[in-house]
């Protein structure tokens, strides 16, 4: 399996990962990652720019993307189409 690089926190890091992307990407990475909030849930983090604390186990859940009906805007927002 070949290695591949991975840029993480704001560019500056790089990691190695497997070329295997199931392992970082999709819904098995999200599931890696609900099981590893659910671990660490007393554990505090910072929010607000470092100003706040908060404990891992209270941040809410994301909300799912809603359906989109209606028409998109395209180009520089002159043209518009219905969704199919």
């Amino acid at each position: 399996m070949v290695k591949i690089k991975i840029r993480s926190g704001r560019g500056t890091r790089i990691i190695e990962v497997d070329s295997d992307a199931t392992k970082w990407t999709g819904a098995e990475f999200k599931a890696i990652q609900e099981s590893r909030k659910k671990a660490a849930a007393n554990t505090m983090v910072s929010s607000g720019r470092g100003t706040g604390r908060r404990r891992l186990g209270d941040i809410a859940e994301p909300k799912k993307r809603p359906e989109y009906k209606g028409t998109m805007s395209s180009g520089r927002g002159t043209g518009k189409r219905k969704k199919k």
